[in-house]
C-alpha cells in the first residue's frame, strides 16, 4: 500500500472554486479520492484564522475528516491590504514529509509551488498530484505534477 501525505492550501481552494463555481469544495469527497487504498502519512490543510465562528466551525469539520488544520492569524495591514498566506509553511511541511511518503499530494491552483513538487520529485523520486480548479491553477503547477486531478463537479458540494 503506498503512503500519501495530503496538503490543502484552504485560501486558495476556497478563493478558486467560489470565483469558477460559486460554489465550495467538498473535503470528504476529496479525502476518499485522495486516500483511496493509501496509508495516510499527514494530511494538513492550512488556513486563516479570523476568529470567526462559522470558520471555527469549519475547521472542526476538518479535524472530523482527519485534516491537522494549521491556523495563522489573519493581518491587516494598515494601507488596508491583508496578509496570510501559506506558502512557506506548506512548503517546509512537504519537504519534510517526503521522505516518508511515496505520494504527495496538494491542493491549490498556485504557481509558487511548481518548484517544490519538482524538487521533491528530483530528489526523493515521489508521486505528485495536484488538485486544482481548471481555469485557475497555474499551467507551470500543473506540469510540474506528476498527475492533476482537475476540481470538477464531482469534487464541489
Amino acid at each position: 500500500m503506498k503512503r500519501v501525505s495530503l496538503f490543502v492550501d484552504v485560501q486558495n481552494i476556497y478563493y478558486t472554486t467560489r470565483h469558477a463555481y460559486t460554489r465550495n469544495f467538498n473535503y470528504n469527497r476529496f479525502w476518499d479520492l485522495a486516500t483511496s487504498h493509501r496509508e495516510v502519512v499527514c494530511a494538513c490543510a492550512y488556513a486563516i484564522d479570523r476568529g470567526d465562528h462559522k470558520q471555527q466551525q469549519f475547521q472542526n469539520i476538518l479535524r472530523s475528516i482527519g485534516f491537522d488544520v494549521k491556523l495563522k492569524p489573519y493581518i491587516q495591514r494598515r494601507d488596508g491590504s491583508s496578509k496570510g498566506d501559506w506558502d512557506v509553511g506548506i512548503t517546509l511541511d512537504v519537504m519534510e514529509a517526503a521522505p516518508k511518503t511515496d505520494i504527495i499530494v496538494l491542493a491549490s491552483g498556485d504557481g509558487d509551488f511548481d518548484l517544490l513538487l519538482q524538487r521533491i520529485h528530483q530528489r526523493y523520486t515521489l508521486e505528485t498530484e495536484v488538485y486544482g480548479v481548471p481555469l485557475l491553477t497555474s499551467n507551470a503547477l500543473i506540469q510540474s505534477a506528476t498527475r492533476y486531478i482537475p476540481i470538477r463537479d464531482d469534487l464541489l458540494l
